[in-house]
């Protein structure tokens, strides 16, 4: 059996990491797959608390690993956003974190798959730049 692809789902506030970190922990998988990307699905109306939500010491915001560690960023649910200046702040949030994934705005999570299968975003140099343990056994 061949597979065009698989895609790995990890719903709610997950941290992609360790999801991530198999495609080059384990040489069985990396020679025979390609990490695509990294889509992380936005909720727009509740962004914001998710994102500034403080943690307590040694715990990670893992709304925010998500953004930092996404290739593509879908906010969704924009029609529940009044503003356009409420959905501004919301990337200007988003670009704190990461400045490189485009942002595609959607409602009901519409968007073209183009823009988010086949994409080759995936830089593990760059995330490495940003984590440099990103690679360790610790992680």
């Amino acid at each position: 059996m061949r597979l065009d692809g698989v895609i790995i789902e990890t719903t709610g506030l997950a941290d992609p990491a360790p999801v991530a970190q198999t495609f080059f922990a384990d040489d069985f998988i990396q020679a025979r797959m390609v990490l695509d990307g990294i889509i992380t699905l936005i909720d727009a109306k509740h962004a914001l608390q998710h994102l500034r939500e403080e943690k307590p010491d040694g715990v990670e915001n893992e709304a925010v690993e998500q953004v930092a560690f996404a290739d593509r960023i879908i906010l969704n649910k924009t029609d529940l956003v009044e503003k356009e200046e409420d959905l501004k702040e919301v990337e200007d949030e988003i670009r704190k974190v990461n400045r490189f994934a485009p942002i595609m705005r959607t409602q009901k999570s519409q968007v073209d798959l183009d823009q988010v299968i086949g994409i080759r975003g995936f830089s593990l140099d760059r995330i490495l730049e940003a984590d440099a343990e990103f690679l360790s056994d610790e992680q």
